[in-house]
């Protein structure tokens, strides 16, 4: 499956208008990118319209939750899709979150591996399939038991350590947070915009400060030095050079999350981006 070095990644894509979201697929798909990663906790289905709308971008899932989708119809629907669409869909899985899942969330690593034991079961080829991993268990099973990892909210050093734990090899296709914005104010106000949403989540908070980041970063919508970190924030120069981290430290694709304040595929930012391919 070829996703190439550049994809993004949507939760606008996964929402909204279904004759908006397969014209902004079928232009992803002219202006170069790999792979459109659909947020919003989509399901295989939602796949379905954005390859249809195009011929050879990739769609992924990122990320479907197990909670909320039994694994033999992912399964089924995977299948279909396959018939339908070859090497075009990658099925991306994540235990979420506490908050998110309500009393449903316990032992969330044992409820992966449970749930990947049903997926081969049903047919799920592994090669098809990848993981949301933070941890080092969770990356040891994008390593063992899926095609590689898709990691969120990260900083080019976790990217490194994805890459030493998965070895040579399995896929490491991180989600990048991008703000095209120049100036410093306005592009970490955006940024600590989104932000404040996820760092109530403690998977994301604990693996914040595995990598170094102080509690003190992970409060009020995150700190200037973790803003910094975790964003791509400047004009498509400084954000290349961003990306160049993550790619030296071991990334083979990444999906560019682009920030703004509105509700609509962000069509503009990512002709912007396009020369970064």
């Amino acid at each position: 499956m070829d996703i190439g070095r550049l994809g993004v990644w949507s939760s606008e894509l996964r929402f909204g208008d279904p004759k908006r979201n397969q014209d902004a697929a079928a232009e992803l798909e002219a202006l170069g990118y790999g792979a459109a990663w659909l947020g919003g906790s989509p399901g295989v289905r939602h796949a379905q319209r954005l390859l249809a709308a195009t011929s050879r971008l990739v769609v992924a899932t990122g990320i479907l939750s197990i909670w909320d989708y039994e694994p033999e119809t992912v399964a089924k629907e995977e299948a279909a899709l396959a018939a339908d669409h070859p090497g075009r869909f990658l099925l991306g899985l994540g235990a979420s979150h506490g908050a998110l899942v309500g009393d449903r969330y316990t032992r969330p690593y044992s409820a992966m591996i449970d749930y990947l034991d049903r997926l081969d079961a049903a047919g799920s080829p592994p090669e098809r399939r990848v993981l949301a991993a933070l941890g080092p268990k969770m990356l040891a099973a994008s390593k063992d038991r899926a095609a590689g990892a898709h990691p969120y909210l990260i900083t080019p050093e976790h990217t490194r350590r994805a890459r030493e734990a998965l070895g040579t090899g399995p896929l490491l296709a991180p989600e990048v947070k991008v703000v095209l914005e120049s100036d410093p104010a306005r592009a970490r106000a955006a940024a600590r915009g989104h932000l404040e949403m996820y760092l109530q989540l403690p998977n994301y908070t604990s693996n914040l400060l595995r990598l170094g980041f102080e509690e003190g970063d992970v409060a009020g919508g995150g700190s200037d030095r973790l803003i910094d970190a975790v964003f791509a924030w400047g004009d498509v120069e400084a954000v290349g050079r961003r990306l160049a981290e993550h790619f030296d430290a071991g990334a083979d694709h990444l999906a560019l999350q682009v920030i703004t304040d509105g509700d609509e595929p962000p069509v503009a930012q990512w002709r912007e981006l396009a020369p970064l391919l």
